[in-house]
């Protein structure tokens, strides 16, 4: 049976592509209720992120380009949402 490798949807930016690579690896996941996207806070998860832009760029992207942008993404993240009301008190 041939086997093949999957292959990541096509994404139209690459701001796209860091976000989907970062929810992939699990260093971010969406709001449930507004979409934001949220940091996890997981250095493996980053690590494993940053390791996924650096073999699996996308196409004409040089992997320095990706690691940046990932990285940029991740920095541009926080770790709560904007629009839900504030935790604890």
């Amino acid at each position: 049976m041939l086997m093949t490798k999957e292959r990541r949807p096509a994404i139209r930016t690459l701001r796209g592509w860091a976000l989907a690579v970062l929810q992939e690896a699990g260093a971010i996941h969406e709001c449930e209720e507004h979409g934001w996207a949220r940091d996890r806070a997981d250095p493996h998860a980053r690590e494993r992120a940053l390791d996924i832009a650096r073999k699996e760029p996308p196409d004409g992207i040089y992997p320095n380009e990706a690691i940046a942008e990932a990285r940029t993404v991740l920095d541009s993240v926080g770790d709560t949402c904007p629009e839900c009301p504030p935790q604890g008190g």
